[in-house]
């Protein structure tokens, strides 16, 4: 629902069904990766046997980075943030369906700042990955590949749609219209940075 009013407490409002969709496909596949993270952090503990394919190369690997201090960041895995948070979106997006009325500008905010705290969490893991560890985690890097969207998203529509107040609409309707190329840039800094750094491709 598009407002062309400031956000006040009596204020709802709701996504357009399609990107409320994108946000639970998006959701549902990292929590099933971070989930296999989970997993294979787990297996490696244990010693047993892969469940995900992640050695690719010795760049291209999954253990460094599951083992590391950079991957238990809270003092356990990572990958049980993800399992944890990724159901936020889900449930934002069946929310947002299920409510024809739309929902409350604080609900939109409360969603909207752990999405923005999730986008700084792995690019703050993909800046450890690249610089400290040496070594990038495809599995991991699926979970960047899901949260970067999501956060644009997130942002351009509550900008966009009132939800934090008239002023920054305009931004929003800009981060809407260039969503695909701002999402696509946002890659390529992390892509360029590996490449320059680690020489990815020289190592497959």
């Amino acid at each position: 629902m598009t407002t062309d009013h400031a956000a006040t407490p009596a204020a709802r409002f709701r996504p357009g069904r399609g990107l409320a969709v994108f946000w639970i496909v998006a959701a549902l596949l990292g929590w099933v990766v971070s989930f296999l993270l989970y997993k294979e952090y787990v297996g490696q503990l244990t010693g047993a046997d892969a469940i995900i394919s992640c050695d690719i190369s010795p760049i291209v690997t999954c253990g460094p980075n599951l083992l590391t201090p950079g991957g238990n960041l809270l003092g356990f895995s990572n990958s049980i943030i993800g399992v944890v948070l990724f159901v936020g979106p889900v449930y934002a997006g069946v929310s947002a369906l299920a409510a024809p009325g739309g929902l409350s500008a604080w609900y939109w905010r409360t969603f909207a700042a752990f999405v923005g705290a999730a986008f700084v969490f792995v690019h703050v893991l993909a800046a450890r990955s690249v610089f400290e560890y040496g070594s990038l985690c495809p599995w991991c890097m699926v979970v960047w590949l899901v949260t970067i969207p999501l956060f644009w998203s997130v942002l351009g529509w509550t900008l966009r749609d009132g939800v934090w107040g008239r002023a920054p609409a305009r931004a929003g309707a800009v981060i809407l219209s260039w969503l695909p190329l701002i999402v696509l840039l946002d890659y390529l800094v992390i892509a360029v940075a590996a490449q320059l750094r680690l020489d990815v491709i020289g190592s497959l």
